[in-house]
């Protein structure tokens, strides 16, 4: 069967040794779609980690002007080419095509690459930083080695190995990407790898600035996470897999960039539900099952007194669950794994309210709502905080403001945590006691708004503490501070100015922020000013 060609080294190349070959499924049939595209045997790898590698140097010394007008020629590249890339990602992911892919994620995928070039322009993310009395000058700086960036299933524009934020972020650092698409939308992948790879050759960059491969075996991911030619490792996707991959990466010294599952807790105050209870189940139910519920910031476990409005507030949310149609989730595999999910969160305890079972035609699962009491809750609270990857949450019933807490105190890191209170001030004490539990166990603290939007915005935190992600300082969303994460700090000791990098040399003629003797400013520095 003839199968796609892989991008290697700045052309595409049929696989030099494929290990068989997949197709994408539509998964409102579950029936095969497209092209066969193939599965990467060691040969293919090693071309990537090695073109990566050569071109790494040159790519690190490419002037940031070049590399920003790269990031902004493939924004609007994908702008131009809006129509195939949302009809290729709704066939592959059954996503609605104009709510979701063409009004959303394309727009934010563009958008993210124009921030990273911005970025890039303003030296913003290397945070030059002088100390003129000690001699001292210091900035974030590329790797000087490639960057392997491994996407997810649930943002096929957005989140892509060869455009989301990893890969932007990546290329922003001046890092090469070998780009490990995610089997679900292959296809989508596809075209905006043929994007990527027409903006960098007419940026002029390195040709193994970007490369892509579909898939390969699970020992062969394990064996490029931890090579010791990457620089770093972008992830997102289950708690297994980017675990199985930092090991790898660690056991190499490769820093991996990780996020992991999430469950999102959403406390709610007995004076909101008092006021507004109604209200806060629609919105509940909608951020539950918007996208199938397959996003990281899914309310995936949500605290609720046990009292006539908390009462209230379950039925509610209950009878919207009832009449919700089941959502198609992107491949069997999921389907399977939120199946298991729900189960075990029976086994320990929980209770089906509503859903709980899969449908057809295709990947469908009926929109899930479980109850446990908090006693259950902390007698498991490991069990009970299993991430189940779909349209399902789990409602735990307290008592009091203290059982709340207690059950605050045992939850484990997660990229959001989300606090609802009365409007009149009547629930304030409460939530100040509440967020100075969340605030350690929580990336983003959110008050009064469900957790699933996440603004592309640099003041945006989409990371977490452990599991949620690899690291408490990470985020995957927001610029210049996800450019960081694949950077190096280097620093330089009275050395002559003509040998530093331009954002740390005495003259500042493009008006590059700085930190100089404890003091942001642009100004230059006086000759002499280094002893």
């Amino acid at each position: 069967m003839d199968v796609r060609p892989l991008l290697l080294a700045g052309a595409w190349r049929a696989p030099a040794e494929p290990a068989g070959s997949f197709r994408a499924e539509d998964p409102a049939t579950g029936e095969a779609i497209g092209p066969a595209y193939p599965i990467c045997g060691a040969a293919d790898v090693e071309a990537a980690l090695a073109a990566a590698s050569a071109a790494a140097d040159a790519l690190a010394a490419t002037p940031p002007a070049r590399i920003a007008g790269f990031l902004d020629a493939y924004a609007q590249a994908i702008d131009d080419d809006a129509e195939t890339l949302v009809a290729l990602a709704h066939a592959e992911t059954a996503l609605p095509a104009e709510t979701r892919l063409a009004k959303v994620e394309l727009p934010r995928t563009s958008r993210q690459l124009r921030l990273a070039a911005q970025a890039v322009r303003d030296f913003a993310w290397t945070e030059p930083t002088i100390d003129t009395a000690a001699g001292l000058r210091s900035h974030y700086a590329p790797l000087h080695k490639p960057v392997a960036v491994f996407g997810p299933n649930n943002f096929p524009l957005a989140f892509n190995a060869v455009a989301g934020s990893d890969f932007a972020s990546a290329i922003a650092a001046r890092n090469p990407v070998i780009a490990k698409a995610h089997p679900s939308h292959p296809a989508t992948s596809e075209r905006l790898a043929q994007l990527a790879h027409r903006a960098v050759r007419d940026a002029g960059l390195p040709p193994a600035t970007v490369q892509m491969l579909y898939d390969y075996d699970r020992a062969l991911g394990l064996r490029l996470a931890g090579d010791a030619r990457l620089g770093a490792l972008g992830f997102t996707g289950s708690r297994a897999g980017g675990m199985a991959l930092k090991a790898a990466a660690d056991a190499a010294g490769v820093p991996a960039c990780l996020e992991m599952s999430s469950i999102n807790p959403v406390f709610l105050l007995p004076g909101a539900l008092a006021e507004r209870g109604a209200a806060l189940a629609e919105e509940f139910v909608a951020s539950c099952t918007a996208g199938s519920g397959q996003f990281c910031t899914n309310p995936g476990l949500v605290v609720v007194p046990d009292d006539a409005d908390g009462d209230a507030f379950v039925t509610a949310a209950m009878n919207r669950f009832k009449a919700a149609p089941p959502g198609v989730l992107f491949s069997r595999g999921v389907r399977d794994g939120l199946q298991q999910a729900v189960e075990a969160l029976q086994g320990w305890g929980a209770t089906c309210l509503v859903g709980g079972t899969s449908a057809g035609p295709g990947y469908r699962f009926r929109p899930t709502l479980l109850q446990v009491d908090a006693r259950g809750f902390l007698r498991h609270p490991v069990e009970l905080q299993r991430e189940a990857f779909g349209p399902v949450s789990l409602l735990v019933r307290t008592h009091d403001v203290d059982e709340a807490l207690a059950l605050a105190a045992r939850l484990e890191g997660n990229l959001t945590g989300t606090l609802y209170g009365a409007t009149d001030g009547r629930d304030d004490a409460a939530m100040a006691r509440l967020a100075r539990a969340l605030r350690p166990r929580v990336g983003r603290l959110i008050a009064n708004r469900m957790p699933t939007g996440v603004a592309v915005s640099a003041a945006m935190n989409h990371g977490g503490p452990w599991p949620s992600t690899g690291h408490p300082g990470f985020t995957a969303v927001g610029m210049p501070a996800a450019i960081r994460r694949f950077a190096a700090l280097h620093c330089y000791d009275h050395v002559a100015d003509a040998l530093l990098p331009p954002e740390l040399r005495d003259r500042n003629p493009g008006g590059i922020a700085r930190k100089v003797d404890g003091r942001w400013g642009t100004h230059d520095i006086e000759p002499g000013a280094m002893p």
